[in-house]
């Protein structure tokens, strides 16, 4: 004999959609926590690779993947952008951002020359000033960093000398600054002991990182498992109470 009622066949078709659906979310979450894994792995891998030439992929740069390149040019006078949003000195600080104009490119390459440690003040620490004539740079090219809803409009139209100071590095913004288009990426350049900037570039998935996914994967594993039990539950078979007698004195 079945310990269930017969259920209505819509609460059957329900629960079958909705047990479905978080499976299906769930899956979708391990899934991206492997991919941000394979991607921090092929960045660190980047680092060390060889450099090639920065012609090739300067307009289509490959999805998944972080050239090490090598090209020449001349900074823009005087045109620094600082990103106040530090991640890398408990004192605070700025990454600091210039562009390279190429010989014979209408395009501008952003530049992140590094992190500049802060002295626990809300002053922006002394940017050196930028190289002057032809220079040679090498790094990763890699996208931009996240931008997020800047409260305020365009920042950096709203001042009017340089470095210039936002929390959100828009490259969208920067480009109607320069008046000039931007390649798709910028250039993190490789770390010199020499150099006053700290170089520890890495991919930014602090606000999702692969284990957060994991977590809300066996979030959705959990809500499967929780609406199959609901269903059996509530569709279990009662047992008949028993009938009390009450005995009769004569």
């Amino acid at each position: 004999m079945s310990a269930l009622r017969r259920p209505a066949w819509w609460s059957v078709a329900l629960t079958v959609a909705g047990a479905l659906l978080f499976v299906r979310l769930g899956l979708w979450q391990l899934h991206r926590a492997d991919e941000k894994e394979a991607l921090l792995r092929r960045y660190a891998t980047s680092a060390t690779a060889p450099l090639q030439a920065f012609d090739p992929v300067a307009s289509t740069p490959p999805e998944t993947a972080y050239p090490r390149v090598r090209l020449s040019g001349r900074y823009l006078p005087g045109r620094i952008y600082l990103l106040d949003n530090p991640k890398h000195d408990a004192l605070g600080g700025v990454e600091v951002y210039a562009p390279l104009q190429r010989a014979g490119h209408e395009r501008l390459l952003l530049v992140d020359l590094g992190f500049l440690p802060g002295n626990g003040t809300d002053t922006a620490p002394q940017v050196p000033a930028l190289p002057a004539g032809d220079v040679t740079v090498q790094g990763l090219y890699v996208p931009p960093p996240g931008v997020a809803l800047e409260m305020g409009g365009d920042a950096l139209a709203q001042q009017r000398t340089y470095p210039k100071k936002t929390i959100y590095l828009d490259p969208a913004q920067v480009a109607r600054d320069l008046g000039r288009p931007l390649y798709p990426r910028l250039l993190a350049l490789d770390p010199d002991p020499a150099a006053i900037y700290v170089r520890k570039h890495t991919l930014d998935f602090s606000a999702m990182p692969p284990s957060r996914h994991r977590a809300y994967a066996f979030q959705w594993f959990t809500f499967a498992v929780a609406a199959v039990v609901i269903f059996l539950v509530l569709h279990r078979k009662r047992r008949p109470r028993a009938r009390s007698s009450t005995s009769r004195t004569p």
